[in-house]
């Protein structure tokens, strides 16, 4: 391992699981390590505009950990649709980054914990990802486990290890798209992702245009300029959309070992 895991006995840990195969990967790991002696809860923000295999995911995951997987809604926004809440807070980013993360999952998370004593968290930071486990560190929480990054899991080693499950990835990532995020994530800027969902999802880049044309967001970028949607040529192309640099939706978004001893881990 490259990092210290601390030894936990009667401790109540948050596994942050966002339906993509790195935290799949660290809740299989957490309850590896700390299950028999601590208690581990799954927890997960579903989304609408993730679409349903997400669920066929979870579902699949949580027969894997023998632990149910506890769904975390915003009480202010039941419906838990990032469509609806754009319009309701009639932007679909600010400054401070996108309405749907901060308060479908950031102020879930923050609400959820005024309920609920934790003493440690979980989140599917892989090994390639330590600035990001850092940054949240720094600026959220220092109660986090770094699991995957103990395991020396990067996010190509988390896909690796996670076939040996045999269960079948998030129909997202099977349809070319970096990760199982929601379609049309507006927190994308890239003129290659943006064209993906044209072609994969022609009605979620139609929506995603009206709505933001209506919001006044400028969510694509070519030659280092914003622009509408609805101004993307179709064939302009940005970066190569790659599953293993892109991060996961969850708590925390911003814009290995020998496959062996993994298979030897998971089974």
């Amino acid at each position: 391992m490259s990092a210290t895991l601390p030894n936990l006995r009667d401790a109540t840990i948050a596994v942050w699981f966002s339906a993509g195969v790195p935290s799949a990967m660290a809740a299989h790991y957490t309850l590896k390590l700390y299950g028999q002696q601590n208690r581990v809860r799954i927890l997960n923000n579903h989304i609408v505009e993730e679409g349903a295999d997400n669920l066929r995911f979870l579902a699949d995951c949580q027969d894997w950990f023998g632990v149910e997987i506890e769904q975390v809604v915003n009480p202010k926004y039941p419906h838990q649709s990032a469509e609806k809440l754009w319009d309701e807070r009639k932007a679909m980013s600010f400054p401070s980054g996108a309405p749907c993360t901060f308060h479908l999952k950031k102020e879930a998370r923050q609400l959820w914990e005024r309920d609920n004593h934790v003493d440690w968290h979980v989140l599917g930071f892989a090994a390639d990802e330590a600035d990001r486990h850092d940054n949240f560190v720094r600026s959220e929480r220092s109660n986090v486990l770094p699991v995957l990054i103990a395991y020396r899991l990067t996010k190509r080693a988390c896909f690796e290890a996670f076939a040996q499950t045999g269960i079948e990835i998030p129909e997202a990532y099977r349809r070319g798209y970096p990760n199982a995020n929601c379609y049309g994530c507006v927190k994308a800027s890239s003129a290659s992702y943006w064209n993906h969902v044209r072609n994969d999802a022609p009605e979620v880049f139609a929506r995603r245009a009206e709505q933001s044309r209506r919001l006044g967001a400028r969510l694509v970028r070519v030659n280092n300029e914003r622009i509408f949607l609805d101004e993307l040529a179709p064939t302009a192309k940005g970066r190569p959309l790659t599953r293993f640099d892109v991060p996961e939706c969850g708590l925390f978004c911003e814009e290995l070992p020998a496959r062996a001893a993994i298979k030897e881990e998971i089974t």
